[in-house]
């Protein structure tokens, strides 16, 4: 039964990629569904998109390790969620409606151009967002397929290797016939399965438990929301690291790429209330499911690590096989690769568009139709695809110890930092420029790196700053870059214009 429900799971989503594949006529159609979507589907693919295997197996199982302080990354993640739809979709839906853009590097162009979307300046703005998109993009992909081969090892005992490779060719082949509108119906289908499963499973487990289980089977630091020994400044450090993973949600593109393919404003100001719902309900069980798991399965007395491993992220395999029959695992193995396969299939999409658009059409070839890249724009997909498996394959190699949840905030962060501060300046400050967003990105994409693995070495004071992680600081420095680069450019072309 629990093999059934997987294999009608996968029927489903390649019936949604062949139907989706009918309606593809254009390179939007293939890339942001004709601009037809409607605030459920809209909502549900744009967060099921920046969810993905860190929700239910990394955030989980940081629930089951650190306990209520992981509450601190709801909510970053309500606050970036409630930013993004409630102040920059419309605007960001207005500018690239009038523009026309396909990508999120259209919009870039469009908005720094300044008569001449040709000029030096404005082309090297777009090979470096699609540049840094598909790098990051392909790290982000293969941190999600590294996800889906430790899912079906821990549900299912499947080697690692054979579990990844199937996660991948479902998703590659409803992806690659009917692109963004396959993805965004899929997204609205395994969305709905990550919320049944995340509202279930922590009652499910709270119900499990004995009166007054939950305080006896667990340490009273798991209770602390500051963390072991109160709110110290390493502490202090963490929880910035947790909240701002909310950051992401700021204009990483395959998200906002969700805005571009609304149908109008109006499905934005309903959509934000069910994107703001989503999240909470999900996060939240996330977390608690963690730390009530660790409670039934573990106990105050209990190895941890033996049972649920060293980062916790067993804990949700687990938990939903003590709890349920094997036809309800089979719905949770599900809903874990709608959460991985939710994600994968956006960030292809993304990658592909910026090669295929960004790159191809408009850099090296112009004059070519974007009518006449349909093709080009699937063979990019598995492209992509086949260089983020040898990846994960890679990594799952060299780094035995690796966890799901940094190694999926790495990618996140990398994007996150390179685009969101462009986004975000480009919205609200009209006299920020091609220099300044060149400035944004270039540092951004340079920073996320150099906080994650320069940083800690630095004696005395590295590794406790580096407890902050890397997105908090690459954002901050990448929005300071772009305000001195746009007045440093500003001022002498003032200066030039007086000579």
């Amino acid at each position: 039964m629990l093999y059934a429900i997987i294999v009608v799971y996968f029927c489903v989503l390649l019936l949604l990629g062949v139907l989706a594949s009918r309606r593809v006529d254009s390179l939007s159609d293939y890339y942001l569904g004709g601009k037809r979507l409607g605030y459920w589907v809209a909502a549900f693919s744009a967060r099921a998109t920046g969810e993905s295997a860190w929700l239910y197996l990394g955030l989980t199982g940081l629930g089951a390790s650190v306990g209520l302080s992981a509450l601190w990354v709801v909510v970053g993640e309500v606050l970036g969620v409630g930013a993004a739809w409630f102040l920059m979709a419309a605007p960001f839906k207005h500018a690239t409606d009038r523009c026309g853009a396909i990508t999120v590097p259209d919009y870039l162009v469009s908005r720094f151009a300044s008569g001449d979307p040709s000029s030096d300046t404005t082309q090297r703005l777009r090979l470096v967002a699609a540049g840094a998109l598909t790098l990051f993009v392909t790290i982000y992909v293969s941190a999600q397929i590294d996800a889906t081969g430790q899912a079906f090892a821990s549900f299912l005992d499947w080697n690692y290797f054979t579990g990844a490779l199937v996660g991948f060719g479902i998703v590659v082949v409803y992806t690659f016939t009917g692109g963004f509108l396959a993805v965004a119906w899929s997204d609205l289908f395994q969305g709905l399965l990550m919320l049944v499963g995340l509202i279930l499973l922590p009652l499910a487990a709270f119900a499990a438990l004995e009166p007054g289980g939950l305080i006896a089977g667990l340490d009273a630091t798991l209770l602390n929301p500051w963390g072991p020994g109160g709110a110290t400044l390493p502490n202090l450090l963490t929880i910035v690291s947790y909240a701002a993973i909310g950051i992401g949600f700021l204009g990483s593109p395959q998200v906002f790429v969700r805005f571009m393919a609304i149908r109008d404003q109006t499905q934005i100001r309903t959509g934000r209330w069910v994107a703001i719902g989503f999240t909470l309900a999900t996060d939240i069980g996330a977390v608690l499911s963690g730390l009530l798991g660790r409670a039934l399965l573990v106990g105050a007395d209990g190895d941890f690590a033996v049972t649920l491993g060293p980062s916790g992220e067993r804990v949700l395999p687990v938990l939903v096989e003590h709890l349920f029959p094997p036809v309800v695992v089979g719905l949770f193995v599900a809903a874990v690769l709608a959460a991985i396969m939710s994600t994968i299939d956006s960030l292809l999409v993304v990658a592909s568009s910026a090669v295929t658009r960004d790159v191809y059409q408009q850099t090296l070839h112009p004059d070519i139709s974007g009518e006449t890249l349909t093709g080009l724009s699937r063979r990019v997909t598995v492209t992509l695809a086949l260089v983020a498996l040898a990846v994960a394959l890679s990594v799952a190699w060299l780094a035995p110890g690796r966890t799901i949840f940094w190694y999926v905030i790495f990618g996140w962060s990398g994007i996150a930092a390179t685009f969101c501060p462009v986004i975000v300046l480009s919205l609200v400050w009209r006299r920020y420029n091609a220099q300044g967003a060149l400035a944004s990105m270039i540092t951004g994409l340079v920073a996320v790196p150099f906080f994650k693995f320069l940083l800690p070495l630095a004696p005395g004071w590295g590794p406790l700053v580096a407890r902050a992680e890397e997105l908090a600081p690459s954002f901050l420095a990448a929005l300071a870059a772009g305000v001195v680069a746009t007045l440093a450019s500003s001022r002498r072309g003032t200066e030039g214009s007086r000579r």
